[in-house]
């Protein structure tokens, strides 16, 4: 049996060698492979994996177009492969792996715009072939460019059965015993597993292969949670050597596509087996084994990480405040001096839990005032079904308000040609203007967003800019329509129709 490649990929795309090599003993720890890939403009080594049933992997994004020649190496074979390959254009949705630009924002590599617009789907990847598809049929038609997702499975309510796949070799305890009123007693609970922490289930990660690449397909970027609490199986206390061989083994096997986002933990706080020691160190496996630098982060519960740490790229957040949540953006912003992406500010929904019952009235307003402070939101629905089937969980359709309303404003928001920020307004309302340094001073703001959330006014007077001519929009956005009110400049007064939700966008006019 020979090495198996394709002889071309589109720039950005995942270039992949199939190698045959030892089976003997335990392929996962006792041999290695790696390659070396060189061309005009890059020259890179990656860290290959074991597939199972005697089959080597490397997986490699070529950043540039051209010729790459290639050499497999590594103790898991006494043979070495070499070959070509050719990066052809990228096609017509594909941009590239997401980078931070402009200190606040994000763009794909090619340097077209990404403004995050997201939603949190844990588990989704975890359920029936049926269920996954309709998840894939709502985000191709939903509003929503980035998801959140686990890697490993979840314990957690709503969440009681078990996956259709495990990460390891082995079993688990028996989860017959578990009902909605008796979980928090198995949190936790890891007797009666029986896990080799050596040996990855294969199949596990090629599912997961195929949901990433269909994101992809999609434009969607999957941003993968490598490690959480919820966890009854005993994943979530691993030692430190398991964590790495399971860290490498991640990075290996998903860092060359394009679409991935690396999100250290959900809710990192609660990992209470873990330290920032432990961080910091499954951080620097990150920065030295993904070859392409893509975004990383880690998320809290109630205690914010040190976003500042220069490894993290944006700082990716979950409310500390009940009642306030993305009004806090632009402060964070000043904090940190990265991207701020509000990964978790409650969810629209009916549940019992706090952070799972809020409107979709409410949910949309956390969204436009995250925007307008000069950040980025995540959504996420957790409605009651007779099934236990929620969104946020497992997927499936949207039944709440928000979705079409969070889309309305991406699409204001990707007419722009860069993010925004919050710039000096009245009191009482909270005002974007275009983060470019060129726009740096107010009266320099050739585009300026008010947004009033759930007040009430029934007219707004201005004083702007002298003689700067602006054409003026009411938006509703709530019942999502756009009004085109005039050009004013100096002073003058706009009417409004009183009602909540609404917001005032201006233009500088053209001659």
């Amino acid at each position: 049996m020979e090495a198996i490649y394709t002889k071309s990929v589109e720039r950005w795309g995942v270039f992949e060698i199939s190698c045959p090599g030892r089976k003997e003993g335990n392929p996962f720890t006792d041999y290695t492979i790696e390659a070396d890939f060189a061309s005009r403009n890059e020259k890179k080594t990656v860290r290959g994996f074991y597939d199972g049933d005697g089959c080597y992997r490397v997986r490699f994004m070529p950043s540039f177009e051209g010729e790459y020649h290639f050499t497999v190496h590594g103790s898991f074979s006494d043979e070495i492969t070499e070959g070509v390959f050719t990066a052809g254009t990228p096609g017509e949705h594909n941009h590239g792996p997401v980078r931070v630009t402009d200190r606040f924002h994000f763009a794909y590599e090619d340097g077209t715009p990404h403004f995050s617009f997201g939603t949190t789907c844990y588990v989704w990847a975890f359920q029936s072939d049926d269920r996954i598809a309709q998840t894939l049929k709502t985000l191709k038609e939903g509003p929503f460019n980035k998801i959140r997702f686990c890697i490993f499975p979840k314990h957690y309510d709503y969440n009681l059965c078990e996956p259709r796949s495990y990460p390891y070799e082995g079993t688990p305890m028996d989860s017959s015993v578990l009902t909605r009123e008796n979980f928090q007693q198995y949190t936790g609970r890891t007797e009666g597993n029986h896990w080799d922490f050596t040996r990855f289930n294969p199949a596990h990660f090629q599912h997961l292969d195929q949901m990433i690449q269909a994101l992809q397909d999609m434009g969607i970027e999957a941003d993968l949670i490598v490690m959480h609490p919820y966890d009854r199986w005993g994943f979530s206390s691993m030692t430190r050597e398991q964590d790495e061989l399971y860290w490498c083994y991640v990075i290996a096997r998903f860092a060359a596509y394009r679409n991935v986002w690396w999100s250290l933990a959900n809710e990192y706080d609660l990992l209470f087996q873990k330290t920032t020691e432990d961080w910091e160190f499954y951080a620097s496996l990150l920065c030295e084994e993904d070859p392409y630098g893509h975004l990383r982060s880690i998320h809290n519960c109630i205690a914010f990480y040190d976003h500042t740490r220069p490894w993290i790229t944006h700082a990716s957040i979950q409310r500390q405040d009940y009642y306030r949540t993305t009004e806090y953006v632009d402060e964070w912003r000043t904090r940190y001096g990265k991207p701020v992406v509000c990964d978790e500010i409650a969810y629209e929904g009916n549940i019992q839990h706090g952070w799972g019952n809020i409107s979709g009235p409410e949910l949309t307003r956390r969204f436009w005032e995250a925007v307008l402070r000069g950040g980025y939101a995540g959504h996420g629905e957790t409605y009651m079904s007779d099934d236990d089937i929620l969104w946020w969980s497992h997927g499936g359709i949207l039944h709440g308000d928000s979705p079409a309303r969070i889309g309305f404003l991406r699409k204001i928001v990707e007419e722009l040609p860069c993010g925004l920020r919050c710039i000096p307004s009245s009191f009482d309302d909270v005002c974007a203007g275009l983060d470019k340094p060129q726009y740096m001073f107010t009266e320099k703001q050739p585009y300026r967003l008010y947004y009033y959330g759930f007040a009430r006014p029934s007219f707004k007077d201005f004083d702007l800019d002298g003689d700067v001519k602006y054409r003026v929009d009411v938006i509703d956005t709530w019942n999502m329509t756009i009004e085109e009110v005039g050009v004013f400049s100096g002073k003058f007064r706009i009417s409004l129709p009183g009602r909540e939700y609404m917001a005032i966008r201006m233009r500088i006019a053209e001659d």
